[in-house]
């Protein structure tokens, strides 16, 4: 076979729902029953299945024309190896895009819709169908990119981990989480629901979703409208994070002073833990891969030093 390219392409996938309920409930028809005993349609999660590992066969058929292809699940990516030269094809929805941009190291992603009439695919540009074109424009350095900007959270002891999205900051459990938050010259010890650092892609989700909310409040409180939701969408490639400190307790102890603020690549985050146990970090809602944040141990929160490279 005349390949394109001996490079590797990597065709990352995921779980479906029905996929999921099967590993549970050990069978389809076990699963079939939870489900419908829920009052739930079951015939939504077995049209999604099929939509989803149709666009599978068919995104594998195409690649496999072009170069050597590796299929890898989205369990694996914490621990896979990228070579610097591999293409990487995501088709999920957005949150696998991001979930698979944060370990890579500037190789290229091909965003892919697997069914354009459920998803939206913000990051998701392009439906199976336009790969052959796509990959090779890759490949043929045709085809442009868009930067994203991604945070990264470094402890004391040299763990780190990136996020495209948002990071957060605090307890496991829905309890307080303690800490000593330092930003510039300014540095208090606090007591909150935690801690959300969003970059410019992020923005548009969990961000918008506090900013709703403290708008809400403070709005129902001052008796009017208070227009501030989409006045900190940022762009992608923004150089800079913002914090939003949730649910700050003042006390004798502790301070609400530092709720809101933003991260530049000279002004980073300093937090130290005061938790004792169950304090973590985690990343674009992926609380599986986390760092454990407890007493003692300090954090640098910072613009990281690398970019995610989506093809446009």
């Amino acid at each position: 076979m005349d390949r394109l390219t001996e490079n590797k392409i990597i065709l990352v996938v995921r779980q479906t729902r029905l996929d999921e309920l099967v590993a549970k409930y050990n069978t389809l028809a076990q699963a079939q029953f939870y489900v419908e005993h829920l009052g739930a349609d079951f015939s939504d999660y077995l049209n999604e299945d099929h939509q989803y590992k149709k666009s599978v066969i068919s995104a594998e058929e195409s690649l496999r024309t072009l170069g050597r292809v590796q299929i890898l699940q989205r369990a694996f990516l914490p621990n896979f190896m990228f070579g610097k030269d591999d293409l990487v094809v995501v088709l999920g929805q957005d949150g696998l895009v991001a979930n698979t941009l944060k370990y890579l190291h500037e190789q290229p992603v091909i965003g892919v819709n697997p069914d354009p009439r459920r998803w939206d695919g913000v990051l998701l540009p392009f439906i199976v169908g336009d790969l052959d074109k796509v990959v090779r424009d890759v490949f043929l350095k045709k085809r442009k990119t868009s930067l994203i900007t991604m945070a990264k959270a470094e402890l004391s002891d040299g763990q780190k981990l990136y996020a495209v999205n948002d990071l957060f900051i605090g307890a496991r459990t829905h309890v307080s989480a303690r800490y000593s938050i330092s930003l510039g010259t300014n540095k208090e010890n606090q007591s909150s629901s935690g801690i959300i650092v969003s970059t410019g892609l992020g923005s548009s989700g969990w961000m918008k979703s506090v900013l709703a909310g403290a708008a809400g409040i403070a709005g129902g409180i001052a008796n009017k409208e208070i227009p501030i939701i989409n006045k900190l969408k940022l762009p992608w490639d923004a150089g800079y994070l913002y914090f939003f400190v949730r649910e700050p307790f003042p006390s004798r102890t502790t301070a609400a002073g530092m709720v809101f603020g933003k991260i530049t690549e000279t002004t980073p985050m300093l937090l130290t833990s005061g938790m004792p146990d169950n304090g973590v970090i985690f990343s674009d809602g992926i609380e599986n891969d986390y760092l454990a944040f407890n007493s003692g141990i300090k954090a640098t929160i910072k613009v990281a030093d690398k970019s995610g490279h989506l093809v446009v």
